[in-house]
């Protein structure tokens, strides 16, 4: 399904720079629009949360339609059909907002363009959207005795790593950079010389919003695949506008000032344009690159380029290890890896007691109930919320048949019962990591 959404927010992305460009330019371009969605297919960070099953991309093809499916809505002279257009666009927000609370963030771009725009409009349709949205909350959080806004709002509110948002921030830019600066120009030629889109709106918050909360720990690269996928269409935009000559300057101050001294040598700007549009896909291209190294065709076509592994298992990414919070993510598993990871799941299929894995993979792999989520816990022990009377009574009683750990990301009071309950008797290496095995000390050899 995650690999999926992203093949949908890839169409849908395609689909609004060449329609956009038909309404606007009179005229759209299938390869430009084809490279749009070609491009956010490309990016290295939505390459880490495609093919896996992840609910953020779910939640950016959610944002992605409804940000299309709005985009010309104040156009739209038959009020049934405005009216059922703005109905499916909140309707999709919420769908998003429900698949990860992170869609907040194109619920305020959205609300913001309607206040623009038609700010009665935007009242309405913000009402209706909070009553529903507002109603839904209330309705899952009375159904889960309030577990729902302990554990998906306030057990969510983690620590700020400035630096960890920095560097994402650095690494967004030199990774997308070549389509990144031809989006910027089109939110500021909207600004001073059109009408601000919906696109340049959700771009800025999304990227702005985003990229704050990708510092965040738990947080990453993926907080920004909502702005790549704004970027795409504008720079989609871009490129169009620019093939079919059709740039447009109202006469204010700037147009006097920096457009009109160089009118002269307009024809000369647009041919120059129609060279850089291919120079920038290339650029970006090689910007993203990220492929095996090794391998019948891998290995060919990493000689031709030129490209030396730099990540696990003889992967290249073009990213490097800039930031944290950067997901090391995307290589080929090797035979031995998949050996290792056979071996544990018939470890646990071996004994009819629980095991308690530190990665959920393992046990649905085994067919076993997966027990805990160590990260939400030690989520919840940080903001004070922690009950582990539970698990802790179980580790000490040695309930459990074994352990499998790896990043020990366990509250304090879970760790140290293990440490005194029990002892490490094996390390499996898979895929770059050492899992420990755990087992109870009176058993431990």
């Amino acid at each position: 399904m995650s690999f999926l959404s992203t093949l949908v927010t890839a169409a849908a992305i395609a689909y609004a720079v060449y329609r956009d460009s038909q309404l606007k330019d009179g005229k759209g371009y299938f390869f430009i629009a084809a490279l749009s969605g070609l491009a956010f297919l490309a990016s290295n960070f939505v390459y880490h949360i495609g093919p896996l099953f992840r609910q953020h991309i779910m939640m950016v093809m959610f944002e992605t339609l409804a940000v299309v499916i709005l985009a010309n809505v104040n156009e739209v002279q038959d009020s049934a059909r405005r009216r059922r257009q703005l109905a499916i666009g909140i309707a999709l927000i919420i769908a998003a907002g429900y698949t990860k609370q992170l869609a907040a963030i194109t619920a305020i771009a959205v609300l913001i363009w309607l206040f623009i725009r038609q700010p009665k409009r935007a009242f309405i349709w913000g009402f209706i959207l909070a009553i529903i949205g507002g109603s839904i909350f209330i309705w899952i959080n009375w159904a889960t005795n309030g577990e729902w806004w302990r554990q998906t709002i306030v057990a969510n509110v983690n620590t700020f790593y400035p630096d960890q948002s920095i560097g994402l921030f650095r690494l967004w830019f030199s990774l997308h950079g070549f389509l990144l600066v031809p989006a910027a120009f089109m939110v500021v030629y909207e600004l001073y010389f059109d009408r601000l889109s919906i696109y340049s709106i959700w771009f800025v918050v999304s990227a702005l919003l985003g990229g704050i909360g990708s510092g965040t720990w738990g947080a990453g690269d993926s907080y920004f695949a909502t702005s790549i996928a704004a970027m795409c269409i504008l720079s989609g935009l871009f490129a169009s506008r620019t093939l079919s000559q059709t740039w447009h300057f109202k006469e204010n101050y700037l147009k006097r000032w920096f457009i009109a001294p160089f009118q002269r040598f307009s024809k000369l700007v647009v041919q120059a344009g129609i060279i850089t549009i291919p120079i920038l896909y290339l650029g970006y291209g090689i910007a993203v690159i990220h492929m095996p190294t090794e391998g019948a065709v891998f290995e060919t076509v990493a000689d031709l380029l030129n490209l030396q592994p730099n990540a696990l298992n003889g992967f290249y990414d073009s990213a490097g290890r800039i930031a944290g919070g950067y997901a090391d993510i995307g290589h080929l598993v090797t035979a031995e890896d998949i050996a290792a990871g056979n071996r544990i799941v018939e470890m646990i299929q071996e004994t009819d007691k629980p095991v308690l894995s530190e990665e959920a993979g393992f046990s649905f792999a085994a067919g076993r109930d997966v027990i805990t989520n160590p990260t939400q816990l030690l989520n919840l022990w940080r903001a004070g919320l922690w009950n582990g009377t539970e698990l802790v009574s179980m580790i000490e009683e040695e309930a459990f048949a074994f352990l499998v750990l790896r990043a020990q990301f366990y509250p304090p009071d879970v760790l140290e019962a293990i440490s005194h309950h029990y002892a490490p008797t094996e390390e499996i290496h898979m895929n770059g990591f050492d899992y420990i095995i755990m087992r109870p000390r009176e058993t431990a050899p």
